[in-house]
């Protein structure tokens, strides 16, 4: 039997006490890998904000990483985050401290403490990424897709079990945006689960993935055509 990562039933998602998606029911399975669509103000951002525990989940029940949505409280969302590993469009990096310093930083906080271990899982994530060798470097010497790149790294360094990436390549070109996908794609690979808002329909066609779409208020899935 699949393990659920996320389990949302009936769920209604506010945004400032407006109802954005209602009657909203989800399953996410150890392993899964879906994407997320929808236009602008349809409701994607403020799904994953609850998911996260940005904004309250008000009404229906919701389960996320071994944490009940519903039942959140305030002390427990650095707890949640740490399950989690979140990658936004703007990768909200550190620009005061190097790629290596903004990962050790993270480590710290979430309770690493062994000087060993914190260099050991640094050197981990960075390969996983590509960024081996640009651990020196500040984060306004790397390209759009490194920066990217580093809050994926990021995103991994406590192991989570699910990834949400809210427009992770929205700020980047064709061509980074299909790096950045395919770095995605290899965590996936080994057996991360992972959410992605996105609006790039592109990387949809090219990388085939369950796809939900928020839409008139609702969230459903989608049926995909399939590559010839």
């Amino acid at each position: 039997m699949s393990e659920a990562i996320l389990r949302l039933e009936d769920v209604s998602i506010f945004q400032r006490n407006n109802l954005v998606l209602s009657k909203v029911n989800l399953q996410i399975n150890k392993g899964d890998f879906y994407y997320l669509i929808g236009k602008t103000g349809s409701g994607k951002s403020s799904l994953m904000k609850t998911l996260y525990g940005d904004l309250p989940l008000e009404k229906g029940k919701g389960s996320i990483v071994g944490f009940e949505l519903n039942h959140l409280r305030d002390k427990e969302i650095p707890f949640l985050r740490r399950k989690l590993g979140i990658v936004f469009q703007d990768f909200k990096l550190l620009n005061d401290r190097s790629v290596k310093d903004n990962l050790v930083f993270v480590l710290k906080a979430t309770g690493w403490k062994d000087p060993n271990q914190i260099n050991t899982r640094i050197d981990t994530v960075l390969d996983q990424v590509g960024l081996k060798s640009k651990g020196f470097k500040m984060p306004f010497e790397l390209s759009g897709g490194e920066q990217q790149r580093l809050a994926i790294a990021r995103a991994l360094l406590n192991k989570p079990k699910l990834i949400l990436a809210d427009e992770p390549t929205g700020n980047l070109d064709p061509r980074t945006s299909l790096e950045v996908m395919d770095v995605l794609e290899n965590i996936h690979k080994s057996g991360t689960s992972i959410l992605m808002a996105t609006h790039d329909y592109s990387l949809i066609i090219k990388h085939q993935h369950q796809t939900l779409k928020c839409e008139g208020g609702k969230l459903f899935e989608v049926v995909q055509k399939q590559k010839a």
